[in-house]
This record gives structure tokens, C-alpha cells and sequence, in this order.
């Protein structure tokens, strides 16, 4: 085989598998959302709205999940310093199974200066699907923990999904196979087949009946002759 044919057969070879990747990975539809967050502060109510990215990556029979801020939700009167507030956060996971799923991040790698909105690290936790379907990902309560305080803020305008995913059970058919030991495993016989063998027995004894009642006739009518 020449160079160029040799180099051809190897491209095509790579677009077909890349082919075969994209047919073999989930369908999934992704979008920012912009979330109003309603945050009740040791300071007072506050507000305020951030979109919301949530990423989805397959990890063995889990898929890893990544919640980003891409703006703040709260402030702080006073200056916050390195790692002084810890985020966290639910996605909320909806249609083939409902769950709750806990996501957490890392504090803040910078100091917060005073009445500045806090960004949020992105958060990250793992969700492992009990159920095979189509599910969606949906930005649920924030919590911020600073200073020995905690704000906690609720999506107040009904945010629609962030992500929507075809996922796969957990253990998928292996779940449903038995575990067998290698022990054979005998036919169970149950209440049909007993009633099954008790009329066969019941129609031996019957026909047995008959046959010695025939045999009785015919020779007491030769004894008669």
C-alpha cells in the first residue's frame, strides 16, 4: 500500500472512531441560567442574581458534578479574610428519579474586602443515578458559612434547569443478574406441580381401580360359565 493510500485508510479510520464516540456519549443539553437568589443575612435580607452553570462529567458509574457562579450573590460588612467563608450548595434532580444532590466547594482563596460582592468557588459533588432516564439538573438553596455566621439563599424566580441528561443506573443489568455461587439449584416443584403429580397419581389409582374391577367381572363370569 502507497504512503498517500496508507494516510487515507488512517484518517478515515480516525473519523469513524470519533464517529463512534460522539454516537456512544449521552445526549445532553446544557445553558446558563440566571438564578434571583433571596439571602437571608445576619445583616438582613438581601438579593441578588447570578447565572448558574452545572457541568456533568461520567465517572465510572457516577457522573461528577460542577455548579459555577459566574457573579456574587452577597456581601459581607465587613472585610472576609483568606479562607474565612465556606459555599455550599443542592442540585436539585429531576425526571426519570428526584434526589437531592449536596455539592461543596473550597473557601475563599482571596480576601473578601468589606460590602463586595463574595464570589463563589465553583462546587462540586457526585451524583450516582439509581434509575435509567432523562434527568435534569436545577440549582437549589445556597449556603455561605463566614465568621461564625451562616446566609442561606433561596432561588426565588423558579429557575429552569441548568442541565439536562440522559444517565444510567448504577450497576445497570449487572444489578438485575444473580449471584450465583456455583452451586447448581434443583427444580422447585410448587402448588401447581404438586396438584399436577396428585392427579397423575390419582389417575394411576383410578385406572388400577377399574382394570381389577374388569378382571373381577370377567372371572366370575367364567367361574358362572
Amino acid at each position: 500500500m502507497s504512503d498517500r493510500k496508507r494516510s487515507t485508510a488512517l484518517a478515515l479510520a480516525s473519523a469513524l472512531a470519533g464517529s463512534a464516540v460522539l454516537l456512544a456519549a449521552p445526549a445532553a443539553h446544557a445553558a446558563v441560567v440566571d438564578v434571583a437568589y433571596d439571602c437571608k443575612t445576619p445583616i438582613g435580607d438581601k438579593s441578588a442574581i447570578s447565572p448558574i452553570e452545572i457541568k456533568a462529567v461520567k465517572d465510572g458509574e457516577a457522573y461528577k458534578l460542577t455548579m459555577s457562579f459566574q457573579k456574587g450573590v452577597s456581601s459581607s460588612p465587613i472585610e472576609l479574610g483568606k479562607g474565612a467563608m465556606s459555599p455550599g450548595a443542592v442540585v436539585l434532580v429531576d425526571g426519570a428519579e428526584k434526589v437531592s444532590v449536596p455539592v461543596s466547594g473550597p473557601p475563599n482563596p482571596e480576601a473578601v474586602p468589606a460590602d463586595t460582592p463574595i464570589k463563589i468557588t465553583d462546587l462540586s459533588g457526585t451524583y450516582t443515578p439509581k434509575k435509567s432516564g432523562k434527568v435534569t439538573f436545577t440549582a437549589g438553596v445556597l449556603t455561605i458559612k463566614a465568621m461564625g455566621t451562616t446566609t442561606t439563599c433561596t432561588p426565588g424566580n423558579s429557575p429552569g434547569p441548568s442541565l439536562e441528561l440522559d444517565v444510567t443506573a448504577a450497576g445497570g443489568a449487572a444489578a438485575q443478574s444473580g449471584g450465583g455461587s456455583g452451586e447448581e439449584t434443583l427444580p422447585q416443584t410448587g402448588p401447581t406441580d404438586s396438584a399436577l403429580a396428585l392427579g397423575t397419581l390419582g389417575g394411576t389409582v383410578l385406572l388400577s381401580g377399574v382394570a381389577g374391577v374388569l378382571w373381577l367381572t370377567r372371572r366370575g363370569q367364567r367361574a358362572r360359565s
